[in-house]
Parts: C-alpha cells; sequence; structure tokens
C-alpha cells in the first residue's frame, strides 16, 4: 500500500483543505477551514490553540465521529497510509477505529462506562477486533496492558468510580493502547490532572509510544507539555493552521506568528519582572462569520489594511511555516 509522498517524506496521515461545519437551527458554525496537516509514522504533533480553535472538530472528522445531521465535512482530504478516509465505507472505518486509529478523549469521566468493570472494558476492544484470540489469550493481554499503566491485573473486576482520577486516565489510556494502534489521537489527555500525575501520564504515553512506535497527535493547550513530548507543533486559530514547525523552530522565538507570539507571552517567565502576563486583547472570532482577510487580523497589533481585507497564505521556509504578510519574501 502506497503512501502520501512528498519530496520523499511518506506520512502516515495526511489532512488537506479540510473543512467542518455545524449545522444548527440558529447559524452555521464554520468550525475549521481548510485545514492542511501531515503526520510521519512514529512522529508526534502538538496541536495548540485556544478551546473553540477546532482541534477536537479535527480528532473527531479522522475519525468521522462528528455529530450526525449536525457536523459535517464540506470540503478536503484525510488520507491514512494511502486511503481516503472520507470515502471509505462504514464497515471500514468500522474496523479501522479503535485498531488502527485509537482516541484518548478529553474526561475520562464520560468515556468509562459506569456500568461495567475496567476489565470488560479494555477486553471490549479485543472482542470486537481481534475475534480470533481465545479468551484466555484476550485475558493475558487486559492483564499486561493494565500492567504496563500502572494498575495491578486484579483490579480488572473494579468499576470506573472505584478509582481516582488519573487512574480512570490510565484506564481510558490502556482501551485506546490495547490494540496497538498506528496513530493515537490524544485530546488533552492531562488536562484535568493534577502536575505529578500529568508528568506520570505523559512519561507513560512516551514510553509506550516508543515501545509501539505510535504516531500520536497530541491536543493540549500547554505549551510546557508539547515542549516536553512533541517533536513538531501546529499552532490552530479559527479553524485554521496558522503556524507549523519542529518544537526548536517554535520555541526559539526567533520568527512567529502574531498569535503563537500571544500565546508565548501568556506563560509566566521567572526571569521576567514585568508584575503582570501580557494576554492576548479581545476575542476569538465568530465561527458564524467568515472572515474576509486574516483570521487574527482583529487581535492583531501589526494588522493592516490588507490583513483585513485578504487571507494570507501559508510562507514556509526551511519546513517552518508562518501564514502572516509579515514573512512574505522570506521563504526559502
Amino acid at each position: 500500500m502506497d503512501r502520501k509522498q512528498n519530496g520523499g517524506q511518506e506520512y502516515l496521515l495526511n489532512i488537506s483543505g479540510l473543512t467542518v461545519q455545524y449545522k444548527t437551527d440558529d447559524a452555521i458554525v464554520h468550525a475549521v477551514n481548510d485545514l492542511d496537516l501531515k503526520l510521519g509514522k512514529g512522529e508526534t504533533v502538538g496541536l495548540v490553540g485556544e478551546t473553540g480553535a477546532g482541534k477536537t472538530t479535527l480528532a473527531l472528522s479522522i475519525l468521522r465521529l462528528l455529530p450526525e445531521r449536525v457536523g459535517q465535512i464540506v470540503s478536503g482530504s484525510i488520507q491514512y497510509d494511502g486511503d481516503e478516509l472520507l470515502t471509505l465505507p462504514e464497515a471500514e472505518m468500522l474496523g479501522l477505529r479503535g485498531k488502527r486509529i485509537s482516541m484518548i478523549f478529553q474526561d475520562p469521566m464520560t468515556s468509562l462506562d459506569p456500568t461495567k468493570t475496567v476489565g470488560e472494558q479494555i477486553l471490549e476492544v479485543l472482542d470486537l477486533h481481534f475475534p480470533e484470540m481465545t479468551k484466555a489469550e484476550k485475558n493475558k493481554r487486559v492483564d499486561e496492558m493494565m500492567r504496563l499503566v500502572g494498575i495491578m491485573p486484579e483490579r480488572k473486576g473494579n468499576f470506573p468510580h472505584e478509582f481516582s482520577g488519573g487512574m480512570k486516565q490510565r484506564i481510558v489510556i490502556a482501551m485506546a493502547l490495547v490494540a496497538e494502534p498506528e496513530l493515537l489521537l490524544a485530546d488533552e489527555p492531562t488536562t484535568a490532572l493534577d502536575v505529578t500525575i500529568q508528568a506520570q501520564i505523559l512519561e507513560l504515553m512516551r514510553q509506550l509510544k516508543d515501545q509501539f512506535n505510535t504516531s500520536v497527535v497530541l491536543i493540549t493547550h500547554d505549551l510546557g507539555v508539547v515542549a516536553e513530548f512533541c517533536d513538531s507543533v501546529s499552532v490552530v486559530y479559527s479553524g485554521r493552521v496558522v503556524e507549523y514547525g519542529t518544537v526548536e523552530q517554535l520555541f526559539k522565538r526567533e520568527e512567529n506568528h502574531p498569535y503563537t507570539t500571544g500565546l508565548f507571552n501568556c506563560i509566566p517567565d521567572l526571569s521576567d519582572k514585568q508584575p503582570r502576563l501580557r494576554p492576548i486583547p479581545g476575542h476569538m472570532a465568530d465561527p458564524r462569520i467568515i472572515q474576509k482577510g486574516c483570521c487574527f487580523a482583529d487581535r492583531c497589533e501589526y494588522a493592516t489594511d490588507r490583513c483585513r481585507a485578504e487571507q494570507p497564505r501559508m510562507y514556509v521556509r526551511d519546513g517552518h511555516g508562518i501564514m502572516c504578510f509579515r514573512y512574505e519574501g522570506k521563504e526559502g
């Protein structure tokens, strides 16, 4: 099976021109707008942006799990290992979800069935995707997975309410990885956890990623998590990727999109004696309104009349892309 290639680079996941809308009785919400994203085998990309930027919608679109009759993929392409997911029959998508592509949802409290034991819920993945395995083999695999995430197999007969928040998240990770997927979509897997447990979960995900050579799309608000865990970064604003590059390229802070600069300015700096942080002014653009020019123009200190009238393209240099007119002519 041929994968999508670009200059010799093979991509496990190649998203181009993706546009997603939510249609309600009151309005059409433009959640994702002409978004591009590429991910190589074994690579981890961080999706960073404010709430409402379209990050979770992107992940749900990959799995084709948008709300029925409300969420709609209007245009674009999502190629996975050479297959176009948007035209793949639903029967084949059922075989792909949970086996080749898994997702860790944001809230473990709502990701687990309170009426079933955690062992039963991990076992369900194997029952669905590996019917050829014997019951003993499946139970052995469940035990191994629970040990990997740091929970004793003796507790597989417990129900979700008998575990702490951090342990619930470990169970959700076990469910997502028990089938050894090629791609893991992690939607803010540590947001609701304290700093100590957050570090443990990230270390666990790193170990499992290395063990199974899993590619990861990590959705997060935390630039510190991105610096620690990811190989590359895509900064998402108003449903668009406004900047992408390696972690080193973005964190050098030599050249960044104004929105990325605003995100960095919101991080406390112990070496900076300023009494207050510098928040990004204004509010995110109304997703019900299609922006004529740059989606960030209303909040950008560098915005010109051209920015408000014309949508900038992505200017790329050395694999670092910035969607801003200030970088016009700096490509190479």
